[in-house]
């Protein structure tokens, strides 16, 4: 199919690269997991695993049941998602590239002989072996960069600031169990509030918010989570309640990097 970009992973990170392909013209599927755990579910395309569809700002990404479905679906000029974690896909389809937006911080699988174009979001790849290009996700001044040899910055485990906070403003959990949640996306939380529980076999745990702030982020209720796992993000900028459902400045930062990639690795071939 010409012009098609496979991209694995729906999160809110990825998701920004996925808008602004389609809007450059590009067909565009996105393979996901069963289960996928976005945190900022409003702004994550991978909640059309769930609910069938998902609109972020303007788009709307439609799930499909089978490859052959997705086929007709991407011909109607439409955003599709498919459940396909291993990307098994990709012989059958033979995109022009293949995105991996994934952001485990290791790499999953993708590998230069999945399509002529191959691009890699964050640590994990080595730009030249691995793929063609990998691009920065480090808030800073090399966010979005494109690196053609070598990788990028390895992972800290600190959040970028935001409104003064870095570390305090993510909250994990702190048990292994079953979410259960008390507020939902786009609450205002106190620090101290309890915004969900664990719940254990023998125990309920509460989670607290961490700051006073806007509840951006939160795993939808019933998700299995390990001890440590990621499952809410605050902003402390009570100002920024519209945050909570557009794509971020990081996200299309990275995203204007995975553009500039596939068409320079096109041009170029």
């Amino acid at each position: 199919m010409e012009n098609l970009i496979i991209v694995r992973g729906g999160g809110d990170i990825a998701t920004g690269t996925i808008y602004k392909l389609v809007q450059c013209g590009f067909r565009v599927l996105v393979l996901e997991t069963e289960n996928p755990s976005a945190i900022r579910r409003n702004v994550a395309f991978s909640e059309a695993v769930y609910n069938g569809t998902q609109t972020v700002e303007n788009m709307t990404c439609v799930l499909a049941e089978t490859v052959e479905k997705a086929v007709s679906l991407l011909e109607e000029g439409r955003l599709v998602m498919l459940i396909d974690p291993k990307a098994d896909c990709i012989q059958q389809l033979k995109p022009m590239a293949v995105v991996d937006g994934i952001l485990a911080k290791k790499n999953l699988g993708t590998h230069k002989e999945m399509a002529p174009i191959t691009v890699a979001l964050g640590p994990g790849f080595t730009a030249g072996e691995d793929v063609d290009a990998v691009i920065e996700t480090m808030r800073g001044h090399s966010l979005g960069r494109v690196i053609y040899e070598g990788k990028a910055t390895k992972n800290t485990g600190i959040p970028g600031m935001v409104g003064g906070y870095t570390k305090e403003r993510v909250i994990h959990s702190p048990a292994e169990g079953i979410l259960r949640n008390v507020s939902k996306v786009t609450d205002t939380v106190k620090q101290g509030e309890v915004i969900a529980f664990i719940e254990t076999e023998t125990d309920k745990i509460p989670v607290e918010a961490t700051i006073d702030g806007l509840l951006r982020g939160l795993i939808r209720d019933g998700y299995p989570v390990t001890k440590g796992f990621k499952i809410a993000d605050i902003d402390p900028r009570l100002n920024e309640y519209e945050n909570c459902f557009t794509i971020s400045d990081k996200a299309r930062c990275i995203a204007g990097g995975v553009v500039e990639a596939i068409l320079h690795l096109k041009n170029r071939a």
